[in-house]
């Protein structure tokens, strides 16, 4: 009578590392995470924008925020007069200033878009950076 070989158990495959985050990657979830916490100190009648360090730019009412790796950074939304704007930056000159500005008409409520940024989410509804 031949005896039965021994079942080897099934080999295991180690669980992949996840991918390590790129600079603008870690940045995005920061500015997520910081953009989260000023609205949230906001009242029914503010909205966010965002300051320009040292330009004369003015503000840009934030409509959405993403990465590009490895390290850089995009700012949507509209500046002062409406006009569709994005910031391009790179990682190592990140320098944001969160404002705090009047909502922009009465009768809508104010705008919040912490809610609204995901990692991974690059821009836009459709993804492809054209917010608005």
């Amino acid at each position: 009578m031949a005896k039965a070989a021994a079942k080897k158990p099934p080999v295991k495959k180690p669980a992949a590392s996840p991918k390590p985050k790129s600079p603008a990657e870690w940045a995005h979830d920061r500015l997520v995470m910081y953009i989260r916490d000023f609205e949230s100190g906001l009242d029914a009648e503010q909205e966010i924008a965002m300051g320009f360090a040292s330009d004369e730019t003015g503000v840009l009412r934030i409509e959405g925020l993403g990465f590009f790796e490895p390290d850089i950074i995009t700012f949507y939304g509209r500046d002062d007069d409406g006009a569709k704007t994005q910031l391009i930056q790179h990682v190592s000159q990140l320098s944001v200033t969160l404002r705090a500005i009047p909502k922009q008409a009465d009768t809508d409520p104010p705008r919040r878009i912490g809610f609204h940024l995901t990692p991974g989410w690059i821009g836009g509804d459709s993804g492809d950076g054209s917010a608005g």
